[in-house]
């Protein structure tokens, strides 16, 4: 049988909208992988301010909660009620290794926390901070720390304008994985960014307008979103 090129979060497979014969293939899916336990199906593209998308149950367990694993990390996630993408794994993995020893680090729209974990497990941060607007990815955020004996990360859950303001202090590293509007967040990040600090900015076509006071470090392609739309990651330095 040919398959659709299909996404694995945790135990939980989750076919593109338009697969064909879908009900044979999550069938084929739960028989032939032990691993998968539930097969999903997208019902349309991420939306609103959380970025969640809806997802149709196939077969197999009656959940969309799983625990994820990437990079000896576990990541608890309820599929349709928080955002998530298995395909960042190497990228997320990539920032990690950027972070220099005793760095402070603060990561915007920061999700189930994936970014701040990888960074405290696969370097030596003197602190991580993160944001996140989304109240259920917040609590699984919460649990995630736990999940991983996180010591160095300090959640915050509302949203970036109100929360980063009342955060008194600069940071070394700022990493901002929001494609659709992060650029409109970058005159407040400048704020709350050391001399010679580092910014992540993940974005679908940059504005030349909002970067232009940056000098651009490297251009990393993170990933197809749309036939040929690409989601980029710019690191960033202020020039």
């Amino acid at each position: 049988m040919k398959l659709p090129s299909f996404d694995l979060i945790g135990n939980i497979a989750v076919l593109p909208e338009n697969t064909k014969a879908k009900t044979k293939i999550a069938n084929y899916l739960l028989k032939n992988f032990k691993n998968i336990q539930t097969v999903v199906i997208k019902t349309g593209i991420h939306f609103g301010k959380y970025r969640i998308q809806k997802t149709k149950i196939l077969a197999g367990k009656r959940s969309k909660t799983t625990i994820h694993k990437e990079n000896n990390i576990q990541l608890e996630l309820n599929i349709d009620k928080t955002y998530f993408s298995p395909r960042l794994s190497t990228e997320r993995l990539r920032i990690a290794k950027l972070v220099k020893k005793d760095e402070s680090v603060l990561v915007l729209f920061s999700g189930i926390a994936p970014y701040p974990i990888t960074i405290e497990k696969f370097s030596q941060p003197k602190e991580i901070y993160a944001i996140e607007i989304n109240k259920q990815a917040h609590n699984f955020a919460k649990e995630n720390l736990k999940l991983n004996k996180s010591k160095k990360i300090k959640l915050y859950n509302g949203d970036v304008k109100i929360i980063l303001p009342k955060i008194k202090k600069k940071f070394n590293r700022i990493i901002m994985p929001l494609p659709q509007s992060a650029e409109l967040y970058l005159d407040l990040a400048i704020k709350y960014l050391k001399p010679k600090g580092i910014i992540h900015l993940y974005t679908f076509q940059p504005n030349a307008q909002e970067i232009n006071k940056f000098k651009i470090l490297k251009i990393t392609k993170c990933g197809q979103y749309s036939p040929g739309k690409y989601r980029i990651c710019l690191d960033l330095t202020l020039t």
